[in-house]
């Protein structure tokens, strides 16, 4: 009875949250794809995701927040100096899941907590950067990289700890389009990037160790190429990944897409994976996602997503999909809220389970 009481005041606390403060994100592929924007106009990093621009910051202030503050004067643009930029993420978040099997679990949780910097020595031109993950789990490092730019701002060259460049560059790196190829933002990896950027065209291409970030063991190498074409209303890449190991090659091959129309924005990913690392292999799947994004009125996104994995093309009913509506909210500027459920159905027997979270963002 006990037990059913502290359950009962969880969901109660999540859903007054939810009805009482429910939005648009603060970092996510989709809000490039509504303004008709390529991800490094807000961000320092060419495929999104990480310290924002001047430009980023400026876009936060004005576009996405319900409210916006008369602060004009002394505005946050992330910019300590000619030299120096700072930048920072907090998600903290109470959730609520019932999983098939054992007891259903009430937790309070800090998701991330990171911090940026930027040292541009020559602005423009030479820059040292800086991602440092210090929550959960202790202070890791996830990119720390020198870049080099053209005066024409078109090629740039990378060199150090970096994300891989491979479809969306998801806030959800629990999503299926992520954790199926293994290339999120938990998997940096230790390598060179050739970057091009150039009118509708945004295209990388990065040679790796391909351990995510762990010691080298053989004298293969992961080689990654992502490459979009964007316009105003809609957008197109591809992406290509093999990873060449002692045991064996892992090839991955993926497409992406957005659309908008009207207050709705589209976001689309397919990729297929053989993977002749694995004992018993060759081990091919499948991961697949279609997102819409409404945005209701300015600072009030509903997010409704679909998802769908095939672990094994040669085991039959042993899919996976994931149903999720969130809906978020910017009251104000460098602050979000989320509120949001989960539906799984996994094979064989179509077990299902749900989550439930309300998730604070704060961000600079």
């Amino acid at each position: 009875m006990q037990r059913n009481i502290r359950t009962s005041w969880f969901h109660g606390f999540v859903l007054f949250i939810g009805l009482g403060l429910a939005g648009t994100a603060g970092a996510e592929p989709y809000i490039a794809a509504q303004a008709g924007l390529k991800c490094n106009t807000c961000h320092v990093n060419a495929t999104g995701g990480g310290l924002r621009s001047e430009f980023g910051n400026q876009w936060t202030r004005t576009q996405l927040a319900a409210n916006t503050l008369d602060v004009t004067a002394d505005a946050w643009t992330g910019r300590l100096s000619q030299h120096v930029a700072v930048g920072g993420n907090l998600r903290a978040s109470a959730r609520y899941s019932d999983p098939p099997t054992g007891n259903s679990i009430s937790e309070f949780a800090t998701d991330e907590m990171r911090v940026y910097l930027d040292f541009s020595p020559i602005p423009g031109r030479v820059d040292v950067y800086i991602d440092q993950k210090l929550a959960p789990g202790g202070s890791t490092n996830q990119e720390a990289y020198l870049r080099l730019q053209t005066e024409d701002q078109q090629w740039y060259f990378k060199a150090g700890q970096l994300y891989l460049p491979f479809g969306w560059r998801l806030e959800d790196d629990t999503a299926f389009i992520r954790q199926a190829p293994g290339i999120n933002m938990t998997t940096p990896d230790r390598g060179v990037e050739i970057g091009w950027e150039t009118g509708a065209w945004s295209s990388q291409f990065a040679i790796s160790n391909g351990t995510a970030g762990g010691p080298e063991i053989d004298d293969g190498k992961q080689a990654s190429l992502r490459t979009e074409f964007v316009q105003s209303s809609w957008r197109l890449g591809a992406s290509f990944n093999s990873n060449d190991t002692e045991v064996g090659v892992r090839n991955m091959v993926g497409v992406f897409a957005a659309l908008r129309t009207g207050p709705v924005t589209w976001l689309g990913e397919v990729d297929r994976v053989r993977d002749e690392s694995v004992i018993g292999g060759p081990l091919e799947l499948t991961a697949a996602l279609l997102e819409a994004n409404w945005k209701i009125v300015q600072g009030h996104n509903l997010k409704v997503t679909g998802e769908h994995l095939d672990p094994d093309l040669d085991v039959s009913d042993d899919e996976q999909r994931r149903l999720s509506l969130v809906w978020e909210y910017m009251p104000y500027p460098f602050m979000q809220l989320r509120v949001g459920t989960r539906n799984y159905d996994v094979a064989p027997g179509n077990t299902s389970y749900s989550e439930a979270f309300v998730q604070w963002h704060g961000f600079f």
